[in-house]
């Protein structure tokens, strides 16, 4: 059952890619706005806060939208940019250029694209991108270097998007939480 399985999932893999990559991204997104609220919802101790799912969908849409750009990126464009052997000199290679190139992407069309879905406008988003982008740039470089390590010294192309998209849960959820939280703005005294 599990050889069937596997190979089931292979074939879907290699016939599908890109829409398995761009769900894949979609779905993460949503996924770690599910395990924000419910944390945040668990830890309220007044019991008010209520489940948003227009959150999620908001979430799910910005992934979905995110998800072409990272199947082209890491399936095709960083081996371009970077080529070479699976070797270690390579690797902090395409890390490099992930940090550079993918990272402020994706963290500045997050929050863009976030803002915009909820109705902010492109000054609200652009706000938004000033207010958030850099403390979240900034721990995105201790997250993302050493992951995409892995990624680029062992994992062969086609696993690389999911294998992200797996780590994303884990940053997806961080990312949520520092979206929909209450930034308190300093005082005009």
């Amino acid at each position: 059952m599990g050889s069937k399985f596997s190979a089931v999932r292979q074939n879907i893999m290699q016939k599908h890619l890109f829409v398995t990559n761009v769900v894949t991204t979609g779905g993460l997104l949503a996924a770690g706005d599910a395990i924000t609220q419910n944390l945040e919802i668990a830890m309220n101790k007044e019991g008010t806060q209520k489940y948003s799912l227009q959150r999620t969908k908001r979430m799910l849409a910005v992934g979905l939208a995110l998800g072409p750009f990272g199947h082209l990126w890491y399936s095709k464009l960083v081996d371009r940019l970077v080529p070479g052997v699976a070797s270690t000199q390579t690797a902090l290679k395409k890390i490099l250029a992930d940090q550079i190139v993918a990272g402020p992407f994706f963290c500045s069309a997050f929050f863009f694209g976030m803002a915009l879905l909820e109705g902010k406008g492109v000054n609200g988003a652009s706000e938004e991108v000033k207010e958030k982008f850099l403390p979240v740039y900034m721990i995105d470089w201790c997250f993302w270097p050493p992951a995409q390590f892995i990624n680029f010294r062992f994992l062969p192309m086609e696993f690389r998007v999911i294998y992200v998209a797996v780590l994303t849960l884990c940053w997806n959820t961080f990312l949520s939480y520092y979206k929909h939280r209450d930034i308190p703005k300093p005082s005009e005294s």
